[in-house]
């Protein structure tokens, strides 16, 4: 990583980003499968929807600076979705399963909201105002999706019992 210049760790950040929203894509149909929830299935499809067009906001800003996403790996990522590839595999009580598949895809959506917020700062510090606001909507989505998230979980399990047979 070279971190010189704030464009060089803006660049550098672009393509973790990237990265980011790659690893996703490939894990939310695991994990809506893995759902038994209807509603959270529904959650997980739609919500790689949404990241199917972050990737080409991030693609389209790439291209109009001229920045190759090469191989960065984002490693914070890639062990959150490791953490969520475990639940996957994982036996037990639906509900159960499924508020442990909302846990894990809310610790996602929070990595996320940290890393656009970031970088969309520093977008806006470099004069790449148009890019910054490109990465705003994307950052308030990702919000957007931990509200829904957290609406799922209220709405199905909370008001279910889960918490007595969990507590048990």
């Amino acid at each position: 990583m070279d971190l010189r210049t704030m464009n060089s760790l803006f660049t550098h950040e672009m393509k973790d980003l990237y990265s980011a929203e790659k690893q996703i894509i490939e894990a939310l149909p695991k994990m809506a499968d893995a759902a038994s929830s209807q509603n959270l299935q529904t959650a997980f499809q739609q919500h790689l929807a949404v990241t199917e067009q972050h990737l080409e906001r991030l693609q389209a800003a790439m291209r109009q600076l001229e920045i190759k996403p090469g191989n960065v790996l984002c490693k914070g990522m890639k062990g959150l979705l490791e953490e969520g590839q475990e639940i996957v595999e994982t036996k037990g009580d639906p509900m159960v399963k499924d508020a442990a598949l909302i846990g894990a895809a809310q610790r996602v959506e929070h990595y996320e909201i940290a890393a656009y917020g970031t970088v969309r700062e520093f977008a806006r510090q470099l004069g790449h105002d148009d890019i910054a606001r490109s990465l705003d909507i994307t950052l308030h989505e990702e919000g957007d999706t931990d509200k829904e998230l957290s609406r799922i979980a209220r709405g199905t399990f909370f008001e279910t019992g889960i918490n007595e047979v969990a507590l048990n």
